[in-house]
């Protein structure tokens, strides 16, 4: 019989999570989460979400994902309102909630907005690598240069030497100008650009990073250059054009992004204009080509040319917060960091 067990739940704060990740490895350990997720080591269930309008009439949200990856349990929240920009706050905070895996009380509240941005732009990389090579990366576009951008940034400097040239476009001047600034001062060998249209960016770029909050599609498929990827990490930056007439389409889970009603590839789904991976493709539409797993897997035979636009469609699923949070935990309990709460 197990004796004396733990009766605290750890808390660790944004500061303790960020000093923790350091030098983790995000890339390699999406990836790994990835194939894991094919394997079935690692798995997710359906979300919650809960939506309303703030009193100044900002659309707000708060999402539930729950999900685990080996012996690692949880769930992640995450909350967001569109109308925090004008606060000056971050669009989006949260927490991850990890569970012990005997007992299944809560062992450790982590705050979970770095772990998540942190997952998004791993995931964004393990893709881009999956499909082009990280090493073969010399210009980025960003559109949006806020908390999701900034953490691209911190894994396009660590995962891609050959980098040369970032191009930056924000509605908010003052976002792409900060951007800008940090970019000069981490990596002042790239040459470094603040654009007035999005466009300009899209067009200068082999790999385009779409991180705004914007509910409305405006990139076309003539954008992009011959040869580019574009990831779009936010809503629906990505028009129908792109999505449906690019020469390789993929998504992290085609359930998950099937399902949503909120994004455009979920709607194009349910008026039959896109299917899902391995179907036949809808008169006048598509399919998608893979979801990521499969991609890293190898299992995606179909060549992709140094000519043809790749589009990257990621949902986000909560197993590699919960894959990261852990690491996280193991590594807070190894150095004797955080808070310890009485249940």
């Amino acid at each position: 019989m197990t004796t004396n067990l733990d009766t605290t739940i750890r808390y660790l704060t944004g500061a303790e999570v960020d000093e923790l990740s350091r030098g983790l490895g995000i890339v390699a350990l999406v990836r790994d989460t990835l194939l894991a997720f094919r394997r079935g080591t690692a798995g997710l269930t359906p979300e919650a979400a809960l939506r309303w309008t703030t009193p100044t009439g900002a659309a707000a949200r708060s999402l539930i994902l729950p999900g685990w990856s080996g012996t690692g349990y949880g769930c992640k929240i995450i909350n967001s309102s569109l109308g925090n920009h004008e606060l000056g706050i971050p669009r989006a905070a949260g927490l991850i909630v990890l569970a012990d895996p005997e007992t299944a009380h809560p062992s450790c509240v982590m705050e979970g907005a770095r772990i998540s941005a942190l997952r998004t732009a791993g995931v964004s990389l393990a893709a881009v690598e999956a499909v082009r090579g990280l090493t073969s990366i010399t210009s980025v576009a960003f559109l949006g240069c806020g908390r999701q951008a900034r953490a691209h940034q911190e894994l396009l400097l660590a995962e891609c030497p050959g980098l040369e040239r970032v191009l930056l476009y924000d509605r908010d001047p003052a976002s792409r100008e900060r951007l800008a600034a940090e970019w000069r001062r981490t990596a002042p060998g790239v040459d470094v650009r603040v654009v007035e249209q999005p466009r300009e960016a899209v067009a200068a770029a082999g790999l385009t990073i779409a991180a705004t909050t914007t509910t409305e599609s405006y990139v076309e498929l003539d954008w992009l250059p011959e040869g580019a990827t574009f990831v779009n990490v936010s809503l629906d930056d990505a028009s129908e054009s792109l999505l449906t007439d690019c020469d390789h389409l993929f998504v992290d889970d085609w359930e998950l992004v099937s399902g949503d009603d909120h994004r455009l590839l979920g709607r194009l789904s349910r008026s039959g204009r896109v299917s899902g991976p391995g179907s036949t493709p809808p008169p006048g539409g598509r399919a998608v080509d893979a979801e990521l797993p499969a991609l890293l897997a190898g299992e995606y035979t179909r060549p992709i040319g140094d000519r043809d636009r790749v589009v990257v469609n990621p949902f986000g699923m909560g197993v590699h917060d919960i894959a990261l949070a852990d690491v996280i935990h193991a590594k807070a309990v190894a150095a004797g960091v955080g808070t310890r709460l009485p249940r």
